[in-house]
């Protein structure tokens, strides 16, 4: 199985569970890895036997910044459901990141793998 990814993308968004982060949107970071078999689009070089991961990204960015959840957890959930479930990936492997949620730290988030893992795919 091939992965296609798509990561960095930037999406402002209310998440959080103190009344401050209710009333103002905050960045958040995000990072996707799409198991898809690429073969065929390979041997046809057409946009139509692949992830369209620019499709992708809008459906992302659309959902996250209309989003209003309390967690993280619950938002990256979703996250990976829609990818799933909207594109037909079998396997997808989602890390959020909340940059400066926690004084102190560089990062802080969470990663999440929904699906069927494929064979041979390495760790992380």
């Amino acid at each position: 199985m091939d992965i296609i990814y798509l990561h960095d993308l930037k999406v402002d968004c209310i998440i959080g569970i103190w009344e401050w982060e209710r009333r103002t949107t905050q960045k958040l970071t995000i990072h996707l890895d799409m198991a898809v078999d690429i073969q065929r689009a390979a041997a046809s070089d057409s946009i139509k036997d692949t992830l369209d991961y620019k499709g992708v990204a809008k459906a992302v960015i659309g959902f996250v910044s209309a989003s209003q959840f309390q967690l993280v957890e619950t938002l990256t959930e979703k996250i990976a459901e829609l990818i799933v479930t909207e594109f037909k990936v079998p396997w997808v492997r989602v890390k959020l990141n909340k940059k400066g949620a926690i004084r102190g730290a560089s990062d802080v988030g969470v990663i999440l793998e929904r699906g069927t893992r494929p064979s041979g795919l390495p760790v992380g």
